[in-house]
C-alpha cells in the first residue's frame, strides 16, 4: 500500500522559508516520479513540481519558479520541497504525490497523493 507522509508546514511570515518533506512506503520510491500540489482555500488542487525517479530532471509551476526547489533522497526515501520568499499567495494545503512511472509529467497531479500538510504566510 502505498502511504505518503508529509510534514514540516507551519506558519511563517512573508519572505520567509520552509522545508517540507514526504516520507514514501509501500512502493519503490527509487523507480517513481514524483511531485508536490497545493490546494489554497476555496481553490482547486494547483501542480506545484514535479522530479523524475533520478532526481536529475525538475520542473517548476511558473508561480514558484525561482523560489522552490524540489529533491528528493532515495535512499531515505524521502520528498522535500524547499520553499523560499514565501507569498501570502503561496499558503495552502501542500500534497506530495507519486506517478505511475519514472517520468514527471508537467502539470499532472497524481491521484496517489498525502494528506498534506498546510503552509500558512502571514505576518
Amino acid at each position: 500500500e502505498v502511504q505518503l507522509v508529509e510534514s514540516g508546514g507551519g506558519l511563517v511570515q512573508p519572505g520567509g522559508s520552509l522545508r517540507l518533506s514526504c516520507a514514501a512506503s509501500g512502493f519503490r520510491f527509487n523507480a517513481y516520479a514524483m511531485s508536490w500540489a497545493r490546494q489554497a482555500p476555496g481553490k482547486g488542487l494547483e501542480w506545484v513540481s514535479s522530479i523524475n525517479s533520478g532526481g536529475s530532471r525538475t520542473i517548476y509551476a511558473d508561480s514558484v519558479k525561482g523560489r522552490f526547489t524540489i529533491s528528493r533522497d532515495n535512499a531515505k526515501n524521502t520528498l522535500y520541497l524547499q520553499m523560499t520568499s514565501l507569498k501570502a499567495e503561496d499558503t495552502a494545503l501542500y500534497y506530495c504525490g507519486k506517478y505511475t512511472g519514472a517520468y514527471a509529467v508537467p502539470g499532472l497531479v497524481p491521484g496517489d497523493r498525502g494528506q498534506g500538510t498546510q503552509v500558512t504566510v502571514s505576518s
